[in-house]
This record gives structure tokens, C-alpha cells and sequence, in this order.
């Protein structure tokens, strides 16, 4: 049995929650949340080129075939290997050769020598770098792997996603190991450069195809004076080498003072560049990612159902609800037969609820068994991952109560049962 089983939401309203006397005086925003508001979503949102030739104007067509006639004077027809990137020779005329000079073009706006000049000096640095080389290194980073930048799942599009996280340099003897001399901080920057190189081998450079990544950064607690230096050397190689690499960004755990600064600095920003930002503060991880990332996908500290430990195959696919403000709902598993085992993950972002779980066996007479009894999450709780072995048939019910609170929240949940090998 699998997800597709009978389930059913049982959605209890807060006896209590239209009251008039209970509810709450009306609520005025100050003028930190009203900017932190104006910044988030607020721009419309960033559409991928689709990297047809068909799909470009006129200009664009002829700025393309200048960029390959000077490309082919600057190297030669002969120069394959020097003037390739990520194995895909340049001066080859197909559409992957295509996608990498758009991307080019698209950065300095179609102006021909800008688009070369920047060309020239990424296939430089790539070869004096040694980046194609590079995702094969060990560069002794175990520790951050997995933890400060990383690749993990995959966006609703097929976009690769890639998240960084800084908060742990805040604890000074890690920061100190990672960043103390200038021959750290560049192999921290050649470790940095390799993450995003494993992310670029997963993109299809066709037309049509998966041609970006997302990124996701978490902001909080992150020493930012300290990492001022490394920020600027990392934010600086990517935008010389990597153009047009990113269809998103997401900076989620955002504190308050990001968004002012997001407020002031967005006027000056092109339309196309704040159309790939998404801005999320504290308690809106879940909500924020699950607009563009399923909840399998998402890591669990980000309140995803993802964990390290699944990533051997393609994620079990995950149901998305919503838990209203006053309500209890209720998750029935039925068909459970006797002695099968069912596992579950559920989470709900930003919790800050009850919940349980409890098996109700279908013979008349038998006692409901409360598998994991009403508690409370506390806000930072991972998604719950429980297994249940039944000795009767019956169904699983999982609860989630927040009739103590008004404000709505996103949750998933995904299970999978074991029939018993006895027959």
C-alpha cells in the first residue's frame, strides 16, 4: 500500500475562535515589518530564458553570430580545447555552444566586445583556475560539506538547488580554521567554486532544458563583518565566470535590518535582477521554499521532509496541506493490515503546535494505542520521522492541532507501509 490509500483531512475549528470578545486587538504594523513585507515576493517572477533561436529578436540573432565570428578569430577553428567550457567546445555552431554565448550575451546586454571581453577572461581564469578539473579534488572540506554550501534536490521546474549557509563560522575557532590566513581563505574559495561546478554538471545547456540553478541562503546568524572579505571574493568570481547561472535566489532567516537595506538598494537594481529575488524572514523558511520546492526536496532543517540518508534514490513523494489558524486536523492512514509497519514523515513549518499520532484498530472493542502521545513542537523541530508495526488491522491517524493559534501554516507528510512477511 502506498499513497495512494484512502485519507481523509478532518479540519476541527476552535470552538471558541469567533468569539468577537477573544479576538485580537487590530494589529499595527511598524515600519521594519511593513519594508520586510514590500521587499518579500514583491517583484514579479523571473522567467528563464528559453535559449531558442527562434525565440530572439532580430539584434540578439546578430549579436549571437558576431560573438562566434570574433570568438572564432580571437582562437581559431583549431582551438577546441582552449576554448571550451564544461566540455562543450564553443566554436562547434549546436545548440549547447549556443546556451553558454547567451548567457554571455545576456550579462553585459548584447553588447558584442563587452560579451567577448568578459568571455576571454572567464576562459582564462577557467584554465589558469584549473576549474574543469576541479569537482574531482579533494580539498579536505569534510566537515562543511553538507552544512555551509551544498547541492540538495531539485526546484518544481528541475532546477538544481543549491544551499549555502554560513551561521556556523560565527563560532570563532571554526571561522579561524576555515579563514585565518589568506591560503585558507583561497582554498576555502577554490572549495566554494567546486560545489558550484557539481551543480553546473547537472544542467542540460540545451534549448529549452534546465539551464540555471536555484540558490538558497540562509542568513541567519551569520558573522557577516567576518565574512566580508569572502563574501566579496566569492560574490566577484561568480558574477565574472558564472553568468546567467542562477535563476533564483532565495535568502531565507533574514533578519530585519537585510530587508531595510534590500528597500533602499532595490530602485537601483535592473527589474530582471530583482525578479530572481526571494526574501523570507524568520519563520517563513517552510512557507517561503514550498512555493518553489517540493517538501520532499527540502531539507528537514529548513521544515522539508528531505534527509541526507535518502538521497540514494529519487525522494517518495510527499502530500502538501495547509493548518489553518484554529484548527485540529487530522491525517487517516486506513488499510493498514495486521502486522504491517507503516513509517511516516510529517512536519509542519515553523510548528509551534501539538501534535500526535495513534493507531485505531477496526475490531470493535479493541483500544485505540497512542503511538506518539500530544506534545508540543517547538518552532526549530525537524520533521517527525516514526515507524508503527500494527497486531491488528486498523488505521493510523496523525494530529496536528493549532487551535491555539491564528496563523496559517504549510505541512507535508508522506508514508509507506510493510506488509508483514508472514503470510
Amino acid at each position: 500500500m502506498d499513497a495512494s490509500s484512502p485519507i481523509s483531512l478532518q479540519q476541527t475549528p476552535h470552538q471558541d475562535y469567533s468569539v468577537s470578545e477573544a479576538s485580537p486587538k487590530p494589529y499595527k504594523k511598524s515600519f521594519v515589518t511593513s519594508l520586510m513585507e514590500a521587499a518579500a515576493l514583491r517583484s514579479p517572477s523571473f522567467k528563464e530564458d528559453t535559449y531558442f533561436i527562434s525565440h530572439l529578436k532580430n539584434s540578439e540573432k546578430k549579436a549571437l553570430q558576431e560573438l562566434r565570428d570574433k570568438l572564432s578569430v580571437s582562437y581559431g577553428s583549431d582551438a577546441t580545447s582552449e576554448c571550451s567550457m564544461w566540455g562543450i567546445p564553443l566554436l562547434s555552431n549546436d545548440e549547447k555552444a549556443d546556451v553558454i554565448l547567451l548567457k554571455f550575451l545576456r550579462a553585459r546586454d548584447f553588447r558584442v566586445q563587452d560579451s567577448l571581453n568578459m568571455l576571454e577572461k572567464c576562459l582564462s581564469w577557467r584554465k589558469e583556475f584549473g576549474a574543469d578539473d576541479i569537482v574531482e579534488e579533494d580539498l579536505g572540506f569534510k566537515e562543511l560539506e553538507g552544512v555551509v554550501a551544498y547541492m540538495h534536490g531539485y526546484d518544481r521546474e528541475g532546477h538544481p538547488v543549491c544551499y549555502n549557509a554560513y551561521g556556523v563560522f560565527k563560532d570563532k575557532e571554526m571561522y579561524e580554521r576555515i579563514f585565518g590566513d589568506e591560503e585558507k581563505l583561497k582554498k576555502f574559495l577554490r572549495w566554494r567554486v567546486q560545489v558550484l561546478e557539481r551543480g553546473i554538471r547537472l544542467l542540460h545547456f540545451k534549448p529549452g532544458g534546465v539551464n540555471s540553478i536555484i540558490q538558497v541562503t540562509d542568513l541567519k546568524d551569520m558573522p557577516k563583518r567576518e565574512l566580508r572579505v569572502a563574501s566579496n571574493q566569492i560574490l566577484s568570481l561568480f558574477q565574472d565566470n558564472y553568468p546567467e547561472m542562477v535563476a533564483r535566489k532565495i535568502f531565507i532567516n533574514v533578519p530585519w535590518y537585510f530587508s531595510v537595506l534590500y528597500s533602499v538598494f532595490s530602485p537601483f537594481l535592473t527589474q530582471r535582477t530583482k525578479s530572481k529575488f526571494v526574501i523570507s524572514k524568520e519563520g517563513n523558511v517552510a512557507e517561503t521554499l514550498y512555493k518553489f520546492i517540493r517538501p520532499e526536496d527540502v531539507p528537514v532543517q529548513y521544515g522539508g521532509l528531505s534527509r541526507p540518508s535518502d538521497l540514494s534514490g529519487p525522494p517518495k513523494p510527499a502530500s502538501e496541506f495547509t493548518v489553518k489558524g484554529g484548527e485540529k486536523v487530522n491525517i487517516q492512514i486506513e488499510g493498514i493490515e495486521a502486522g504491517a509497519t507503516i513509517t511516516w514523515d510529517i512536519g509542519v513549518g515553523g510548528w509551534d503546535l501539538e501534535y500526535s499520532a495513534e493507531f485505531v484498530p477496526n475490531a470493535a472493542g479493541s483500544y485505540t494505542i497512542a503511538v506518539e502521545r500530544a506534545r508540543k513542537i517547538a518552532p526549530s523541530e525537524e520533521a517527525i520521522r516514526n515507524s508503527y508495526t500494527s497486531r491488528e488491522a486498523g488505521k493510523m491517524v496523525l494530529s496536528v492541532d493549532n487551535t491555539f493559534s491564528r496563523k496559517k501554516k504549510v505541512a507535508a507528510y508522506r508514508y509507506f507501509v510493510r506488509k508483514s512477511a508472514i503470510a
